[in-house]
């Protein structure tokens, strides 16, 4: 009788071990993040989010596309968090009742990318919309990302502003439909002219011929926002999860963590929440 209670006795104990090992995997909380390619490819997430997940219990899902498509994925309801790079785009996002406000979290700059031999001559520039005028007028290959992705939305303004209308037709301006580490290949491969965020480039091993050739203009001011995708239009957004982890960007430790990521010794992203 003692021997058959005792046996039961270690099988309830087994059970309960194995149920309280597998637990934690059950309850996980996660949220999922829409961004834009730059965060994923430049390895900022790489770097941030496993502190962030550490000191939470939050696990980050990433789904890295052009800021178009981020929000696209955050108008479906399918992400609790969008995190991109198109102010003007984010501003309407909100408008349209997809978010209840912006966030600004952090900016770097764009740079124009280019072959050494440079036959439109605009190593050195600073105003990029002479540079996009002397590439038209030389007619080089320029790659452009053609994705509706926040830096897409940017190039498209500089040909605007520079008073030039472009057209995969034209010949020399080939459009991927890409992300942006596949752009900058093609662009290494055709010897072109690309637009590109300084952290992708900063991180790019493919880069052949290519150089930084124009940098420095004030329009090439790149800002990053977070928002919460509305709960009230979607009730399956995980509110407390997501927010907390905005919260946790737009910290102090959050900040400093965005501001510690380097690659060669060189800061990609600069933190810039508002107090």
């Amino acid at each position: 009788m003692f021997n058959r209670n005792r046996s039961v006795v270690t099988l309830a104990i087994l059970i309960s071990c194995l149920y309280f090992i597998n637990a934690p995997v059950w309850a996980q909380k996660s949220i999922t993040v829409s961004s834009t390619t730059s965060t994923e490819q430049s390895g900022l997430f790489g770097y941030i989010l496993p502190v962030f997940e550490r000191k939470s219990g939050i696990v980050v899902k990433v789904v890295a596309v052009g800021t178009g498509q981020a929000l696209d994925v955050g108008r479906r309801g399918d992400a609790d968090v969008v995190f991109v790079h198109d102010k003007v785009a984010e501003e309407k996002f909100v408008a349209e009742g997809f978010a209840d406000k912006r966030i600004e979290v952090m900016y770097n700059d764009f740079v124009l990318i280019g072959p050494k031999a440079d036959p439109a001559r605009i190593t050195g520039g600073k105003d990029i919309q002479v540079a996009f005028k002397k590439i038209a007028e030389a007619k080089a290959p320029f790659v452009s990302r053609g994705d509706k992705s926040g830096t897409h939305a940017a190039e498209l303004r500089y040909w605007k502003d520079a008073g030039l209308e472009v057209s995969p037709t034209s010949g020399w301006y080939k459009e991927t439909g890409s992300g942006m580490g596949p752009a900058l290949n093609t662009a290494s491969a055709m010897n072109g002219y690309v637009l590109s965020d300084r952290a992708t480039w900063l991180t790019f091993k493919n880069r052949g011929d290519l150089m930084i050739l124009v940098q420095g203009d004030p329009k090439l001011f790149n800002q990053y926002g977070v928002m919460l995708v509305s709960p009230v239009k979607y009730p399956q957004i995980k509110k407390a999860e997501g927010q907390a982890f905005i919260d946790w960007l737009i910290s102090k430790e959050g900040q400093d963590t965005i501001a510690s990521y380097k690659v060669g010794g060189e800061q990609l992203f600069f933190p810039n929440a508002k107090k």
